[in-house]
């Protein structure tokens, strides 16, 4: 793919007076990849997007696409185009109308408007609604409108600010995969600008994660699963998030703040947080090796259940398949070493502590069996 379509910040920031929304930040995307800016409500990642589509200037930085330097340039010089969560479509116009009015002001010649109106239309399952005015339509093939205006445009690159918002969830999920899919077959470059996780992790390339104006971290979906580079970083991705827990100096390691019987990570990791995921839990009968805890409640999903399980001063989350009905109980937590993460006092990810000698949660001060049975 052409170079044109690369992306480029260089320490862009952005300020209102004594409020910086985006703080010196710089990322490059390269052309043809679907980058996501995935981040809490008021992070700055819309006002970022906004400034690489010129709707709003930086106050300091650059900002690149291609080999032009666009930082001052107006929208409409910037060769993208853009999908926005309201659908922004002319309700007094057809189907078709509002798909090719970007060509009209541009002075498109009808032929080539038509031409590539079939073919857009016939992309995006659109052919038999080109009549139509938007209020026929359902939310989903509304937004099929916007994006087959902003696809007619044949820029290279799109960016989206959280076109899926206003559709249900089956919606969201088709066209999660509808976008996705063009992406891949028109090869645009695409910065995507979402709050929801989901979204980040089933349709991105590449994750930017956003807080307070920074960039906390920038990976594939997988390494920001796998190896989340802050305490933020590890509660964002995942559904439910991780479970976080505070950890102590314990007689012959550092232990969950509260259960004084069970050393669960080395000695130096004490005064952080143990991080572990709830999928990688394994909850065993009372008398068994591992961390002591009761569950507390339950929430049944259908395929699998999320117990809720107190630890000490803390209740973390177990996912479970089925419905194991397990509420009061007393159990053990384990989990391998394998999967536990550790987080400084600043909640920045420790790797400089040697989990691989480790021994799993052990019991090491005896407790009386438990009474009842535990079924799961």
């Amino acid at each position: 793919m052409s170079n044109q379509s690369r992306i480029r910040l260089e320490r862009v920031t952005k300020r209102w007076d004594a409020t910086t929304a985006v703080n010196d930040i710089s990322f490059d995307v390269t052309p043809g990849q679907f980058v996501i800016l995935l981040g809490p409500s008021g992070c700055g990642k819309s006002t970022t997007l906004r400034m690489i589509a010129g709707l709003e200037e930086a106050s300091s930085g650059r900002i690149h696409i291609g080999e032009r330097d666009v930082t001052r340039l107006p929208p409409g010089d910037r060769g993208l185009s853009m999908v926005f969560q309201s659908y922004a479509l002319f309700p007094h116009l057809s189907v078709a109308d509002n798909i090719v009015f970007g060509l009209r002001s541009r002075k498109v010649p009808k032929a080539e408007q038509r031409e590539r109106l079939a073919r857009v239309a016939e992309l995006v399952d659109l052919t038999d609604y080109l009549d139509r005015k938007p209020a026929k339509l359902s939310g989903g093939q509304r937004q099929r409108v916007a994006l087959a205006r902003s696809i007619i445009s044949e820029h290279p690159i799109c960016l989206m600010d959280e076109p899926l918002s206003n559709l249900d969830a089956r919606l969201r999920s088709d066209m999660r995969r509808e976008i996705k899919a063009l992406q891949s077959r028109l090869n645009m470059t695409v910065i995507y600008v979402t709050h929801d996780q989901v979204e980040a992790m089933s349709m991105g390339d590449r994750v930017i994660l956003m807080q307070h104006g920074k960039i906390v971290q920038d990976g594939t979906p997988d390494e920001l699963y796998n190896r989340p580079a802050s305490a933020f970083a590890a509660s964002f991705i995942g559904s439910p998030a991780m479970n976080l827990l505070p950890l102590v100096a314990g007689e012959t390691g550092a232990v969950i703040e509260g259960e004084p019987s069970t050393p669960v990570a080395p000695m130096e990791a004490a005064g952080g947080h143990l991080g572990v995921r709830p999928e990688d839990i394994e909850l065993r009968p009372a008398a068994s090796p591992g961390v002591p805890a009761t569950v507390v409640s339950e929430e049944y999903l259908g395929a699998d259940t999320i117990a809720y399980v107190e630890v000490g001063l803390h209740t973390l989350r177990v996912r479970l398949s089925g419905k194991p009905l397990l509420t009061g109980q007393p159990c053990s937590l384990f989990w391998a070493s394998k999967n536990i993460h550790l987080f400084d006092a600043n909640g920045l990810r420790r790797d400089d502590i040697p989990l691989s000698d480790f021994a799993p949660p052990i019991r090491s001060i005896p407790r009386p069996p438990a009474v009842g049975s535990f079924q799961h």
